[in-house]
């Protein structure tokens, strides 16, 4: 570390008219012949990571156990970094079932997933379910950090109306919850993430945000005075890091305007929002890089994301799937469309994969973002053909600082409560519960050998 004599607070910001753009963890932001910052010292990020309809689970179910499983067809793409993922089999979310209401799975899989409630079965405005897990983390630890938690998803959505078979769309839509009658509806628009993050106006409404967007200059051109100043003041190592990080600031900004001068739909007959590029890997690989940045800058540590909403229709032509998701996973056994939900999984695991090595290329202190992370990968269903709602896909990716030992599958009986999961992923957060949902205590194994 090279010492300048300057020290800079950890919240320091780059501002500028309408911009307030937050800098990564520098050297100057320690004292000055201070050590790296340690593993245990630095925060740690809660994320959830929700694909829908669930999986084919004999694609994605690990051969082995413990440390010598072997990765499945659906877990392969991830294959870099076998030694940072838990796999978890046997952990079932029972408020997800019908329980006496009937038909809704896909509405009781995304509602009941983090909260570990019953959802009551309504479409009207009287819907009730309870506070989620990331929720109660952001609730504790939230004021640490500019936003308590960010909710983000890729697929279109709406709260009101009936979505499946009776139950509000706020079920089907959200997957996180700040009390019982509060859902926490993703934002979409990548372009509006990416102004919560490093915009200054974001108390305007939205026609003046407009206004002020079309005359507006890039953000870091709004910032680059003040900028200037700041790495003049920094060692050699400081300067890189901070050219990198707007570097790649900069990436994001670029990848949204190309994508609000894109005219082309998304699919035939619908309107492409503005901001949310064409082709849908370039969709959830931006949604992704915004986590990376806001969790690079401490702004937030809590992150859900749904990259579809349970029972969506996205159909796949890129990858030589055209038919729509949810329809596919009723395959009644149909090796062809069993096969198609298939290529659907692997290509989510081929994209989330490069969220994961984006995190684990981030450095912080003595170690990266992923290290540092619980980032929770599955679906609220495991069957989509037979709605089942036990054996869940569950996939736990980085160590949390300490607190995971990875690189193994583990299988726990049937029908263990996936809450067990979130009180022992609380617990590491430092935000300690004695109870959510079903739950029957912490879950065993995740540090030990099993």
């Amino acid at each position: 570390m090279i010492i300048t004599g300057t020290h800079l607070p950890r919240r320091t910001f780059l501002r500028g008219l309408g911009a307030a753009v937050a800098l990564p963890m520098l050297d100057a932001m320690t004292p000055a012949l201070a050590r790296a910052v340690p593993t245990g010292a630095a925060p740690k990020r809660l994320v959830f990571t929700y694909v829908p309809n669930g999986v084919s689970m004999t694609g994605w179910t690990p051969q082995g156990t413990g440390s010598a499983f072997e990765l499945s067809t659906v877990l392969k793409p991830l294959a870099a970094y076998k030694d940072d993922m838990l796999v978890l089999s046997g952990l079932a979310q029972r408020n997800g079932m019908a329980l006496g209401d009937g038909p809704g799975d896909h509405a009781r899989a995304a509602a009941s997933y983090l909260t570990g409630v019953h959802p009551k079965k309504t479409a009207g405005a009287d819907i009730q379910n309870g506070i989620s897990a990331d929720q109660i983390v952001a609730q504790h630890i939230g004021k640490a950090t500019r936003f308590g938690s960010i909710e983000l998803g890729c697929d279109d959505s709406r709260t009101v109306g009936n979505c499946d078979s009776g139950y509000s769309c706020a079920y089907s839509n959200s997957l996180s919850w700040r009390s019982e009658t509060s859902p926490m509806p993703p934002e979409t628009n990548p372009r509006l993430v990416f102004e919560r993050l490093f915009g200054a106006d974001a108390h305007l409404d939205p026609a003046a945000r407009q206004r002020r967007l079309l005359a507006r200059r890039s953000i870091l051109d709004v910032v680059g005075e003040r900028t200037k100043q700041l790495s003049s003041t920094l060692g050699a190592s400081d300067r890189r890091k901070v050219d990198e990080y707007l570097h790649a600031v900069r990436e994001i900004e670029r990848q949204i305007e190309v994508a609000e001068s894109d005219m082309r739909d998304l699919r035939p007959g619908i309107d492409k929002p503005t901001g949310i590029p064409v082709a849908f890997a370039d969709y959830v690989k931006l949604m992704y890089d915004l986590q990376v940045v806001a969790f690079q800058t401490d702004l937030t540590r809590v992150v859900t994301m749904m990259v579809g909403r349970e029972g969506s229709m996205r159909t796949y032509p890129e990858i030589g799937v055209p038919d729509p998701h949810h329809p596919l996973t009723h395959h009644r056994n149909n090796k062809d469309w069993m096969a198609r939900v298939e290529q659907i999984n692997v290509f989510h695991a081929e994209l989330f994969a490069y969220f994961v090595g984006k995190m684990k290329a981030t450095p912080e202190g003595d170690s990266n973002l992923l290290e540092r992370s619980l980032i929770v990968y599955g679906s609220g269903l495991s069957d989509g053909n037979r709605h089942t709602h036990e054996d869940l896909p569950v996939m736990i990716v980085g160590q949390g600082g300490g607190l995971l030992r990875t690189g193994r599958h583990v299988v726990y009986d049937s029908q263990t409560p996936m809450n067990n999961l979130y009180l022992t992923l609380m617990d590491g957060m430092g935000v300690p519960a004695e109870s959510l949902g079903d739950s029957t205590g912490k879950l065993e194994h995740l540090t030990g050998v099993s």
